[in-house]
């Protein structure tokens, strides 16, 4: 097998060795691989689905409703990006998991639309870590605020968490802010409700997954170490 995988004229490389590199450490980890597909076509996406990959993140509504029509019906669909709520009608048909939650407004739109399409659509929070005013993610007071209202909410689960670490080369502050929502994680694990089930924490990307392993992740989202860099 080759280290890199080249499909067609417009050289979209997957690097298939980098690739079952990071399947074995989360496999060993018993954790979920999402390849993070945002911009890549769905010529690499179907290459690396051959390869046995299910899951596949996506970061624009638009790009994920094309390419959903396109590939094959059993790829687990995750939107990973900032989600506007007039647009959660164009994915609640078919999305497996949203990530990045971070209001009651938000959830409230995904549970109106789930129940449209007799649903239930797991939702993770995404939880504020990073020192980065770019940021988005809730802090507890606002995760609490949330939890005590969800009893209404009876088409989505709260299936996890979701963080993303400061942008730094100091693993120490990576390490450190992965360990506090791996702390908050296990906190709110204990709660008994119907619709808030704790079962992913997903932290860890192209940069830092090794950290977040370590940390207790269970769910990576990787590209650019699969696909390469954006375009």
């Amino acid at each position: 097998m080759y280290p890199f995988l080249v499909i067609n004229s417009f050289e979209v490389v997957i690097n298939t060795a980098q690739y079952k590199q990071i399947l074995q450490l989360a496999d060993t980890c018993k954790a979920t691989l999402v390849a993070v597909s945002k911009t890549k076509p769905t010529s690499a996406i179907e290459a690396m689905y051959q390869l046995g990959q299910k899951d596949f993140g996506e970061n624009y509504v638009q790009e994920l409703t094309e390419k959903q029509t396109q590939l094959p019906a059993d790829i687990r669909w995750h939107f990973i990006g900032h989600l506007q709520s007039n647009k959660v009608k164009f994915i609640a048909p078919f999305v497996h998991l949203i990530h990045g939650v971070d209001s009651l407004k938000l959830l409230q739109e995904i549970n109106k639309q789930a129940q449209k399409n007799s649903r239930i659509i797991p939702c993770l929070l995404q939880i504020y870590i990073a020192k980065e005013e770019t940021k988005f993610g809730l802090d507890e007071e606002e995760l609490t605020k949330i939890i005590e209202a969800l009893e209404p909410l009876t088409h989505i689960n709260i299936a996890g968490f979701m963080g993303m670490a400061s942008f730094s080369n100091d693993t120490n502050v990576v390490r450190k802010e992965f360990n506090s929502l791996k702390k908050l994680f296990d906190k709110y694990k204990q709660l008994n409700k119907p619709n808030f089930q704790l079962q992913y924490l997903s932290m860890g990307m192209s940069g830092d997954y090794q950290i977040a392993v370590e940390e207790g992740s269970n769910m990576l989202r990787i590209g650019s170490l699969l696909f390469g860099a954006r375009s």
